[in-house]
């Protein structure tokens, strides 16, 4: 009888152990300087919902300083650095070997990554070196194998169930809140080398617009303008005193965009970031498809149009059919 107890009971550790080793997660965790950006820590989130041991991966000069920064998350059993100047810009090229060599000869079953522009370029070239194919921008972990993206431009939502070995997903930001929880327990940190890539890509240089407001990707207050704005000076006299006002990121249409109202980096939409505030002000934008895919989810959305018609009033909260240049100085001063 004590047998057949003992080898039920080991059985039935057998089975946790698998399940222990089905839900490991390697997740890729970006930094600006030394500090994690938000989408990094939204990404471990959904790394959370599959299950534990989560392992951080961090990359660059300044990295050590940035995995301390989570080795008290919980759910985060380990990190894993590397420090070379290689990886100081994560360029898809040096990263994704890294990454490949990293899953080839472990366990993981999940690669996790943010939906940012690095993890974009990243995810498809690890997805070639390891032959499996990878899933952008999921907005929900159903289970360890299960995951829910959209698709037509968030018109239509897919639940995929994935059998390759290793899941690789790029997360959706805005779709999970940043990771708060802390755990007494402190992840180990461990450095691992260079792997050697082989690229002949360089990075050059960037030029990066600083700025007092929040960035547009976190940010719980969006005021965003289109091409009802008519050019780049009223793009400038109307919007940036109102964001000042409500201490919001400043978002734009590609319309806004393509006329020079204001830098790329701005734009919201399918082809530029996908937002989701609490709330978010659509000045002078009729409501495009593209535009809709990439802020449709925000809490509340306000919009300010002279055409009753336009497409945004079909889902915003509170509408306003009028003349902007007289509403929003009004508004402004009001506030």
């Amino acid at each position: 009888m004590f047998s057949n107890i003992s080898r039920l009971l080991a059985k039935r550790a057998s089975k946790f152990v698998l399940s222990c080793r089905f839900n490991s997660t390697l997740t890729l965790i970006e930094t600006t300087g030394p500090n994690v950006t938000p989408a990094s820590l939204s990404t471990l989130t959904a790394a959370v919902k599959v299950g534990n041991p989560i392992t951080a991966l961090l990359l660059g000069p300044e990295s050590e300083v940035a995995g301390k920064q989570i080795a008290a998350v919980e759910g985060v059993d380990k990190i894993l650095i590397s420090k070379s100047d290689k990886y100081a810009h994560l360029l898809p090229e040096e990263v994704s070997p890294l990454v490949a060599s990293i899953l080839k000869s472990s366990d993981y079953t999940n690669f996790f990554v943010p939906a940012s522009t690095a993890g974009k370029g990243i995810l498809p070239r690890v997805g070639a070196l390891l032959d499996v194919q990878p899933l952008s921008e999921i907005t929900k972990v159903v289970s360890p194998d299960t995951f829910v993206r959209p698709t037509y431009a968030g018109n239509a939502i897919l639940t995929v169930k994935c059998k390759d070995k290793v899941k690789l997903a790029s997360v959706r930001s805005s779709a999970f809140d940043p990771i708060e929880r802390k755990s007494e327990k402190i992840a180990d940190i461990k450095e691992i080398s260079y792997v050697e890539s082989g690229n002949k890509t360089q990075y050059v240089s960037e030029q990066l617009i600083k700025s007092e407001r929040p960035e547009l990707d976190s940010a719980k207050i969006v005021v965003s303008g289109g091409r009802g704005l008519k050019d780049k000076e009223h793009f400038d006299q109307l919007l940036y005193p109102l964001a000042d006002k409500l201490h919001a990121a400043l978002g734009a249409s590609r319309a806004a965009v393509d006329a020079d109202f204001c830098d790329n980096s701005l734009q919201v939409g399918q082809t530029g970031k996908v937002v989701a505030p609490n709330l978010y002000l659509a000045v002078g934008i009729s409501g495009a498809i593209q535009h809709l895919a990439g802020m449709k989810d925000s809490k509340v959305i306000v919009a300010i149009n002279k055409d009753e018609e336009a497409p945004i009033f079909k889902i915003a909260d509170v509408g306003m059919v009028g003349d902007l240049f007289k509403i929003v100085p009004e508004l402004t001063e009001k506030l």
